[in-house]
């Protein structure tokens, strides 16, 4: 073929852009450019370019003498001719052949050339996690069911391969109707057909499917393992793409799952901050205090003040790397807050009023003769709950307001006379 053995080049790029070792299966090279294409399809906004390069390492790659070439001499030697020439084929023809018809489970011409195939839609799943999970991270098998384009028709729905126009709609896949809503009005609704299920097409009941009975997709239990890494958040996506349900002459969609964090008993998250409450009795505020905290890992902080230390009520204290692990740095942590609440006692004997007075610092002294204090008015404080107070004020405020309305007023009245 050649009058002497073509110069050795880069015999490596290719397995680059798929993502695989250069040992990688068959099976491998399949997978890895499934996957990389879907991602980069132009309908799913994908550079146009990557996809094209990973239909040509693809083409190469698959084909057993082409791979030897490649292998041997490089990506040169197959510019030059060795292998059937170095030309590569449409990227959308070889998207869609792959697996007999899409690797999304479609049909029929790529993107921009004759049909364009739609987008399927995504698939969103809620996932329940605990804020432990967050914290340490977790992976989490989920088997769930979807559709997969039949293997033994490829998604035709028929042993011959053929199909007929619907007459119901007249391979429209839609249907209008028209609802009266009055004299001279009327609404048009557009639906789906009922009689081909908004495909446009109808099959022989004869030459259907046996395996999919026409319906040109079956069922299939997918188990997929869904890594919840350290540091997440409440809401965040974790996506499988073209994982959803798949159909003839549709970019598959992706399978989402949607973090939703579990209340904690103990801990509040906020970012990369912990928040954990704290109530302290007057003696711990004043005279110190040490407990026990079991964290989010089942680690046991010790937390205690300094000596001589008061802790005053609605204070804030700070550990510091003792938060959440921050997304993709999990070695680095926020903080944990403690919020201090303090317990006082209802009453004091007097005894212990005598005892804390010697104690405590001395009280503000009055200022005011024995005669000024017979002057003034005595009072009696008595409980309250503030919240409770201001509510009934409120609907008594209301209902005043309600009541004066209702009075007749003497402008009614007078535009009663007229």
């Amino acid at each position: 073929m050649f009058g002497r053995a073509p110069k050795k080049s880069d015999n490596s790029r290719y397995y680059e852009i798929l993502g695989v070792p250069k040992d990688a299966a068959p099976e491998d090279l399949k997978k890895a450019y499934k996957k990389a294409a879907i991602k980069n399809h132009p309908d799913k906004g994908g550079d146009p370019e990557k996809f094209k390069e990973l239909a040509h390492a693809y083409e190469v790659l698959s084909d057993p003498e082409k791979r030897e070439i490649y292998d041997q001499y490089g990506e040169d030697a197959l510019k030059e001719g060795m292998g059937g020439g170095g030309g590569m084929h449409d990227p959308f023809d070889i998207f869609q052949s792959f697996f007999g018809g899409s690797p999304f489970g479609g049909g029929g011409g790529g993107s921009g050339r004759g049909r364009r195939q739609r987008r399927g839609e995504d698939v969103v799943h809620p996932l329940k996690v605990s804020l432990e999970d967050l914290y340490t991270g977790i992976t989490k098998k989920l088997s769930l069911s979807r559709n997969v384009i039949c293997s033994k028709c490829t998604g035709k729905g028929s042993k011959s391969g053929a199909s007929m126009t619907c007459s119901g709609c007249q391979g429209t896949g839609m249907k209008v109707s028209i609802r009266h809503l009055g004299p001279s009005m009327i609404q048009q609704m557009q639906h789906p057909c009922n009689e081909c299920k908004g495909t446009g097409e109808t099959i022989n009941d004869k030459d259907r499917c046996p395996q999919c009975k026409g319906e040109k997709v079956v069922q299939e239990k997918k188990v997929l393992e869904v890594v919840v890494e350290k540091g997440m958040q409440h809401g965040q996506k974790i996506t499988f793409p073209g994982e959803a349900d798949e159909a003839p002459d549709t970019v598959t969609g992706d399978i989402v799952f949607v973090l939703q964090q579990k209340e904690h008993p103990k801990f509040k998250r906020k970012g990369e901050d912990l928040f954990h409450e704290h109530t302290l009795s007057l003696t711990e505020a004043l005279c110190g205090f040490r407990f026990v905290l079991t964290h989010l890992d089942g680690r046991q902080l010790l937390i205690k003040s300094h000596p001589g230390e008061v802790i005053k009520p609605d204070q804030f204290k700070a550990i510091d790397d003792e938060g959440m692990p921050i997304y993709q740095r999990p070695f680095m942590k926020g903080k944990m807050y403690i919020h201090f609440t303090v317990e006082f006692p209802d009453t004091l004997n007097l005894d212990q009023v005598k005892a804390l007075e010697d104690i405590l610092p001395p009280k503000p002294s009055m200022t005011l003769t024995d005669m000024e204090l017979d002057e003034c008015e005595e009072t009696t404080l008595h409980n309250v709950n503030i919240e409770e107070e201001m509510k009934r004020k409120q609907t008594q405020a209301q209902q005043e307001a309600y009541d004066e309305d209702e009075e007749p007023g003497a402008q009614r009245v007078q535009c009663a006379q007229q």
